[in-house]
C-alpha cells in the first residue's frame, strides 16, 4: 500500500468538505440545543426526505461497504443474506415503529429506555434495555479500518498510521458537541451521494474491465455461487441463510443508533414513507455485495502489491483492494472517503444515542432526578465525547480478535430487546418481571451459543429430533427470551405483581 497523493488530496479535500457540513450543522433549522431532544433528536423535525438519508447513512455505513462484500468474497453465496434481511426489515418499520414515535412523542421519550420506563414502571427493565442497548464496538471498528485504508502508506505501521483516526474522531467529537444530531443529518447526504456514485461506477466500469458480468461469475468457484444443500441429518446453509435474515431483520431497529433515527422523525407518516423509500437501499445493497464476486473475478488476493492488507484485515481488504487495480487514483479518493465517511455517520448518531440513554436512564433517573433542561443537554455532551475517546481507546488497545468477537455477540445481545419494545406496543399480557427474566435467559443462552463456536461464527448447530438446523444464535436466544416471558407472565401475575403501569393506554394514537 504505496502512498499516492492525488487519492490522499482528494480524500483529505472531501473531508474538509464533510468537517464544514458537520459545524454548519448547528445553524441549520437553527434552535435551543440545551435542550436534549434538540440536541439528540433533531427536535423531532425531520422531515421525509432527511429522514431518509439520516436513516439510509445510519444502517447503510462502511460495515455495509467493506464487510457485505467482504463476506461474499470468503465465503459466498451466504453472504447475499443481507439484501432479503434488508427487505424484510421494512414491513417491520412499517407496523411498529409509528405507534412507538407517538408515544415517545406524546410523552417526551428520546430513547427505548424511557419507553419502557413508562410502559410497564419498572426501573430494573428500563436499566436492562439502557445496558442491552450500548452497542458502538461493531462501528468503531468498522470506523478505524476505513481510516486505515484511506492512510495507506508506509506510516500506516506504528502509533503514525493512527494518525488519521485520531484526528477524524477529534473533528466527530467536535462537530457532534456543537450541533448533535442535525451534523449526522447532513452529512449523511453527502454520504449518500458519494457512495451512490461510487457504486453505479463501480458497477459499469470494473464488469467492463474484466469482461462482463458471465465472465466475472465463471471465474468464481461453483462453491461460492450457490449455498451449501442439505444433507441427510442436516439443514445446512439453508437454515443458516434464512435465520441469519429474519433475526437480522428483527434486531436491526432495536439498536440505539437505528432507534435514534426513528425518534427524530416528525410524525408517523413519515416513518410510513421512509418504510417504503428506504428499499431502494436494498438494491444498491445487492449491487455491493457484487463486488466480492468482482474481487474473486480479479484476482485482488494474488496481488503481491496487496499481500500486506490481507494480512492485517483478511477478506474486509478485498473491496479495497479492487478500487485500488480498478480506478485512477483520484476516482480511488472519492471511493475511500466514501467509505470513511459512511464510518463516521453511524459513529456520529451511536455516540449521541449512548449519550442520550446514559442521561435520561442512568444520569436522570438514579442520580439527578430534578436535573434541568440545560444540565441534561449538557451532560449528554459530554458523555458523546467520552465515548468517542473510548472508543478510540478501544480501536488502539483491543486486538482485532476482540472487535470480532464483540461484533458477534452484540447482535445475539440487541435482538434480546425485541419482547419489551416491540410486542410490548400491542399486548398488555407481558409481567415486566417475567420480561426481565426472559431478557436474562435469553443474553446468556445467546452468549453460550456463540462462547461453544469460539467467538468465531454467530451460527449455532441446533439438534432436535437427530435433525441439525444450523441457524443464527440470536434468533434462537430471542426465542428462549420469548418462551420464559411468555410462560412467567401470567405465574408472576399472581406471586410478584408489577407496580401499575405509568402508561394506561400504551396503543392510543
Amino acid at each position: 500500500m504505496n502512498f499516492d497523493l492525488t487519492a490522499t488530496i482528494v480524500f483529505v479535500v472531501l473531508f474538509v468538505f464533510v468537517t464544514w457540513v458537520g459545524f454548519i450543522a448547528a445553524r441549520w433549522r437553527k434552535a435551543d440545543l440545551d435542550q436534549l431532544h434538540e440536541w439528540g433528536l433533531g427536535g423531532r423535525r425531520f422531515g421525509t426526505i432527511v429522514t431518509w438519508f439520516l436513516l439510509g447513512g445510519d444502517l447503510y455505513t462502511a460495515y455495509t461497504f467493506i464487510a457485505v462484500p467482504a463476506l461474499v468474497f470468503g465465503v459466498g453465496a451466504m453472504g447475499f443474506f443481507a439484501v432479503p434481511y434488508t427487505i424484510m426489515i421494512y414491513p417491520i418499520l412499517f407496523l411498529v415503529f409509528p405507534r412507538l414515535w407517538v408515544i415517545a412523542r406524546r410523552e417526551g421519550h428520546v430513547t427505548a429506555a424511557d419507553y419502557i420506563r413508562f410502559r410497564f414502571n419498572s426501573r430494573l427493565l428500563a436499566l436492562a434495555v439502557a445496558r442491552g442497548s450500548s452497542r458502538l464496538c461493531p462501528i468503531s471498528r468498522c470506523s478505524s479500518s476505513a481510516w486505515k485504508w484511506s492512510a495507506r502508506s508506509a506510516s500506516t505501521h506504528g502509533f503514525a498510521g493512527h494518525i488519521p483516526l485520531i484526528i477524524a474522531f477529534i473533528i466527530l467529537a467536535a462537530f457532534t458537541y456543537t450541533s448533535g444530531l442535525r451534523a449526522p443529518a447532513l452529512i449523511a447526504v453527502v454520504k449518500d451521494m458519494l457512495i451512490f456514485v461510487t457504486i453505479f461506477a463501480a458497477i459499469v466500469i470494473i464488469p467492463a474491465k474484466l469482461g462482463g458480468y458471465g465472465a466475472i461469475f465463471d471465474a468464481v468457484p461453483q462453491a461460492k455461487l450457490t449455498l451449501t444443500p442439505p444433507t441427510g441429518n442436516s439443514l445446512g446453509n439453508f437454515s443458516a441463510y434464512v435465520t441469519l435474515a429474519l433475526g437480522s431483520a428483527l434486531a436491526l431497529f432495536l439498536y440505539p443508533h437505528s432507534m435514534t433515527g426513528i425518534l427524530s422523525a416528525s410524525s408517523g407518516r413519515v416513518i410510513r414513507r421512509n418504510a417504503a423509500a428506504l428499499s431502494a437501499y436494498s438494491f444498491i445493497l445487492g449491487l455491493i455485495a457484487l463486488l466480492g464476486y468482482m474481487a474473486i473475478a480479479a484476482g485482488v488476493d494474488k496481488n503481491p502489491l496487496h499481500a500486506a492488507g490481507f494480512e492485517r484485515y483478511g477478506a474486509n481488504f478485498a473491496v479495497p483492494a479492487l478500487f485500488l487495480d480498478m480506478f485512477p487514483s483520484w476516482f480511488v479518493g472519492v471511493a475511500f472517503a466514501a467509505v470513511a465517511i459512511g464510518a463516521l455517520v453511524p459513529a456520529a448518531i451511536m455516540s449521541i444515542a449512548c449519550a442520550n440513554l446514559f442521561t435520561r436512564n442512568l444520569y436522570k433517573e438514579y442520580w439527578r432526578p430534578n436535573c434541568s433542561d440545560a444540565e441534561e443537554a449538557r451532560v449528554a455532551k459530554i458523555v458523546s465525547l467520552v465515548v468517542k475517546v473510548g472508543a478510540v481507546v478501544f480501536i488502539l488497545a483491543i486486538p482485532h480478535s476482540y472487535a470480532i468477537q464483540l461484533q458477534l455477540l452484540g447482535g445475539i445481545w440487541i435482538i434480546q430487546l425485541l419482547p419489551p419494545i416491540l410486542l410490548g406496543l400491542f399486548t398488555r399480557g407481558f409481567n415486566a418481571h417475567a420480561l426481565l427474566l426472559g431478557w436474562a435467559a435469553g443474553t446468556a443462552v445467546g452468549t453460550y451459543m456463540a462462547a461453544s463456536r469460539g467467538f468465531v461464527s454467530s451460527i449455532y448447530p441446533f439438534e432436535v429430533l437427530g435433525l441439525t438446523v444450523p441457524g443464527y444464535a440470536a434468533l434462537y436466544s430471542v426465542i428462549v427470551n420469548l418462551l420464559v416471558a411468555v410462560v412467567l407472565s401470567p405465574v408472576l401475575d399472581r406471586l410478584w405483581p408489577q407496580a401499575e403501569p405509568l402508561d394506561r393506554n400504551p396503543i392510543r394514537r
